[in-house]
């Protein structure tokens, strides 16, 4: 599940800066975020950047029990 959120987003922020298109994030259909090319970002950077990151081998669905797939 994490590798496929990274790639939409990966894929998402390319359209962004190919396309020169603002895309706005919503969580719970309320808007939280803007994402803008970098062309149309203010001159004046913050101090300090975020990077986004997905963790592929984080168990984010596990129960805590162990289980053999080939069990009947």
């Amino acid at each position: 599940m994490a590798s496929r959120f990274k790639a939409e987003c990966l894929a998402i922020l390319d359209q962004v800066n190919a396309l020169k298109i603002s895309v706005t994030v919503t969580k719970h259909g309320r808007p939280v975020a803007r994402l803008v090319p970098m062309d149309d970002a203010p001159e004046a950077l913050p101090a300090r950047s975020v990077r986004l990151v997905a963790d592929d081998d984080a168990d984010y669905f596990s129960t805590g029990e162990r289980w053999h797939a080939d069990a009947r």
